[in-house]
């Protein structure tokens, strides 16, 4: 780790410019080239950021799934996330993967953005120093981050075409800073996404050069999303460094060619090149004979990786990983794993520890936490609660070994101590989901699963094997496969009329005990990859079934070029009846002493490749919390979702509670929080409206002609609200804890000189009975600016703790960015003097505190 550039110049010297060329382009879809000649192994990366999948989509190759990125960032706690970050290294080296593709830095610029769950937050402060912190936490242990998806990439509708028209100011000033914030944190490679930014794809976009190359000085690699690239010259004279995936793809033999023709200077090339020597030489997969190896702040002598080795004080990737014990999860640690070791349980109490510490207590009516000692039944109501969704749809996805939900949660919790009952009310709205192994056997071995049969163009078997489910993404590619086949020998538990169901492209059939259900060519209606390889439409049919009389489904798909290679066999009993749903749902809360009821999103309502065209959990899923809080005032409603929904019934629930996607420890962590062994962490980091229309921000759909005007300018999130005088659900940085606090004191300087940080200090009061965890929110505004500005802006924050009846005080650093503005004439940044107003509280509309704060010239402006 740490080739000198002299060295690396020396080795390029040593290639032929086809060589350096070829270079640039994938060797496989995950995979960069390597070059035997100077000592150059392959690259392998995958995709995250929630877990570490590896090279395939194989639910047979297992990972450890942590809570969505909207939940990391809901912590408000960079040092947790830093040891997350390290959890995902540690990953990443036991699936011999040197890139992970996360962060994503792109912001929830509307609510109905689909892919929230894999962003961090409305607002690009917070968004920043969480996205450093994770990038921080993976490259400490010799894995290279990604901060993706550069830049303006908000939302999926028309995600590879649109252009997004945004203002220079509001670029610079909100989409580009958590760049900016990524590549101070060290990060390794930036991702170019597939939209256009006024007019250029990002691919071919100046902005991959200026600010990010020059002014920020970015010596990492450009990468492309994946099949982003769409021309050789243009992309090729960008900033862009590295196009994936490979080996075919628009650079490769042509980007040589136009290298040897003159279209593209070979100086580009050589940059390129050099930078992708330089990321391969840090990551240890360059091992050129006689190099000189220059040792990173850290490293060990001879140039191991910190992550290879057992940390002496016992912190290992993770850092301390706090467990349950009196006052919380959060007081107490144990020693981490190394890397190199396998230590499940260490792994499972911080991913654990991660849920508690992002969940949002959006309300609560002294109902939580609940005391088991005082609690003899608990209803736990709702199909989330036994299938808890662990995270979101799309390329990000992981197979985690195991999953807690809500219900195995709240059963371990009670153990020995209440009964509980489990009612799963009515069906969520929602297409038909993949096969459950719980309804099927395999029809060769008898064991549960699914028959893969790979089947020659005559329908000869080449492969088989049985596999967990009916969703598979990338069925082994054997020599002479024609045909990908997925059988299934189904056991009813309900009788009636179940929908069935094949999902993939191309030529597809469906049969039943040998009755064919459907048949049919099925193109491709996008090259979207998310779309092809991951969440292919489905084709549905009907059938009728008897319990006790099993039936041999049977799904067939050819494969053809354009469109991959995944099939899902889909299969859902009947409906039960909304009606008799509710009444037994409402009759089982009303018979309990409390009653826990779980709803949330669905895949096909929140996935990569598509935006939501509402906010709606359904009418079924509303009405079973309005039948349940009816029944019983002592219920908590748990939402399952990744990013906001709206919650009619909020006021009539005793406490709702914000699980988002928790991962693999969901149902584990919520416990700790529903039942006081850890203290609800998390706060917002995205206003939540009551209604869709009430947000300020809510288009997501390019005009006519492909374009997407960021007309609302600076004010995204939070700020529109204000500049709007419009009040959400719950604004950013709401959250409750089991505590009270009181906003006493606000101290800050004198004055402040442009271009210098600043200190503001927060006194704080506990007025609970409770220990507690308080962030402390700093605003700013200028009201008599010159200028077009937010009401207020978030400046920084930093959290603090104290028992009943104590006194902190929170030093919160307002960076001097945060007093800056885009000059668009001057192409730079500026600091209005005068007076300014310095604002605390708990969230962007809860700001008790206020100061006034005087900025002055900086000395010889």
């Amino acid at each position: 780790m740490g080739t000198s550039d002299e060295e690396i110049d020396r080795l390029l010297g040593t290639l032929t410019p086809r060589a350096r060329a070829l270079l640039l382009t994938g060797a496989t879809t995950w995979r960069t080239k390597a070059e035997p000649a100077v000592g150059l192994r392959e690259l392998v990366m995958s995709d995250g950021p929630a877990g570490v999948r590896g090279e395939a989509w194989d639910e047979l190759s297992t990972s450890v799934l942590l809570p969505s990125a909207s939940a990391l960032a809901a912590t408000w706690d960079e040092g947790l996330v830093e040891r997350l970050g390290g959890l995902l290294a540690a990953e990443a080296r036991r699936k011999g993967v040197d890139v992970l593709l996360a962060p994503t830095l792109n912001l929830h610029r509307s609510p109905l953005g689909g892919r929230h769950f894999e962003c961090l937050s409305e607002d690009p402060e917070l968004t920043g120093r969480i996205g450093a912190a994770l990038i921080r936490g993976v490259q400490a242990h010799g894995v290279a981050a990604t901060a993706k998806h550069y830049v303006a990439n908000d939302s999926e509708t028309d995600r590879l075409t649109v252009d997004v028209r945004v203002g220079e100011r509001v670029l610079r000033e909100v989409y580009l800073a958590p760049f900016e914030a990524a590549v101070a944190a060290g990060v390794r490679l930036v991702m170019a996404g597939y939209n256009a930014v006024n007019g250029t794809t990002m691919t071919a976009s100046a902005l991959l050069t200026d600010p990010l190359k020059s002014e920020w000085g970015f010596d990492g690699v450009v990468v492309s999303d994946w099949g982003a690239v769409r021309g050789t010259v243009d992309t090729a004279r960008a900033g862009l460094d590295l196009a994936m995936p490979g080996p075919e793809g628009p650079w490769g033999e042509a980007l040589a060619r136009a290298a040897a023709d003159g279209d593209v200077p070979e100086a580009t090339v050589d940059d390129k090149a050099r930078r992708l020597l330089r990321l391969a030489a840090w990551s240890d997969a360059l091992d050129a004979p006689d190099s000189h190896r220059l040792r990173p702040t850290g490293e060990s002598p001879g140039g191991e990786r910190p992550a290879v080795r057992a940390s002496s004080d016992a912190r290992g990737a993770f850092g301390p990983v706090p467990t349950d014990g009196p006052g919380g999860a959060e007081h107490l640690s144990v020693p981490a794993p190394s890397p190199t070791r396998d230590d499940p349980a260490r792994v499972r109490a911080l991913a654990r520890r991660a849920v508690a510490a992002g969940a949002v207590l959006l309300a609560n009516r002294d109902v939580l936490p609940l005391d088991p000692e005082h609690l003899a039944t608990v209803a736990v109501i709702g199909a989330h609660a036994a299938r808890t969704r662990t995270q979101g749809g799309g390329s990000a996805g992981v197979f985690p070994g195991e999953e807690v939900s809500v219900l195995d949660g709240i059963r371990a919790g009670l153990h020995g101590r209440a009964r509980v009952v489990h009612v799963p009310g009515p069906r969520p709205d929602g297409p038909a989901p993949p096969l459950d192994p719980d309804d099927c056997t395999d029809p060769r071995s008898g064991q549960p699963g699914v028959l893969l049969r790979m089947l020659d163009a005559d329908g000869r078997e080449l492969y088989a094997e049985r596999r967990p489910g009916g969703r598979l993404l990338e069925p082994r590619p054997v020599p002479g496969a024609h045909t990908v086949e997925i059988g299934a020998r189904l056991r009813p538990r309900t009788a009636g009329r179940w929908t069935l169901g094949v999902a993939g492209f191309g030529r597809m059939s469906l049969t039943l005990d040998g009755r064919t259900l459907l048949e049919g060519d099925f193109p491709p209606l996008t090259d979207d990859p998310a779309v092809v390889h991951v969440n292919p439409p489905a084709q549905y049919a009907t059938a009728d079934l008897t319990v006790g009389r099993d039936a041999l489904l049977v799904a067939r798909r050819e494969l053809a070029p354009g469109t991959g290679r995944a099939t899902v066999l889909v299969a859902a009993p009947p409906a039960p009846d909304v009606a008799a749903s509710l009444s037994e749902a409402a009759r089982a809360a009303a018979e309990a002493d409390a009653a826990i009821v779980v709803v949330g999103t669905t895949e096909h309502g929140e996935s990569e490749g598509h935006d939501r065209t509402d906010l709606a959990l359904g009418a079924t899923q509303d009405a079973l919390v309005r039948a349940v809080t009816a029944a019983n005032r002592r219920t908590v409603a748990v939402v399952n979702s990744g990013g906001p929904v709206e919650l009619p019934w909020r006021e009539q629930a005793g406490a709702v509670l914000l699980a988002w996607f928790p991962g693999q420890e969901g149902g584990a962590g919520l416990a700790d929080v529903i039942f006081g062994r850890a203290e609800p962490g998390g706060r917002l980091p995205t206003t939540w409206p009551a209604a869709l229309t009430d947000a300020p921000v809510t288009r997501t759909r390019p005009d006519g002609a492909g374009r997407l005007d960021y007309d609302e300018g600076l004010h995204v999130g939070h700020r529109g609200w204000l500049r709007h005088h419009r009040t959400p659900a719950y604004w950013f940085g709401h959250g409750l804890g089991y505590t009270t606090w009181s906003y006493d004191e606000l101290t800050v300087p004198e004055e402040a000189r442009a271009g210098e940080d600043l200190t503001v200090r927060v006194q704080v009061r506990n007025t609970g009975v409770r220990e507690g965890r308080e962030v402390v929110q700093v605003y700013l505004a200028r009201p008599a600016s010159a200028l077009d500005r937010p009401v207020r802006w978030l400046a920084g924050y930093a959290a603090v703790r104290a028992r009943p009846g104590e006194t902190a005080t929170a030093a919160v650093r307002v960076p001097a960015r945060a007093l800056c503005h885009w000059s668009v004439a001057e192409h730079a940044w500026r600091t209005e003097t005068g007076a300014w107003r310095v604002l605390a509280g708990r969230s962007a509309g809860d700001v008790p505190l206020a100061a006034d704060l005087e900025v002055v010239p900086a000395p010889g402006a």
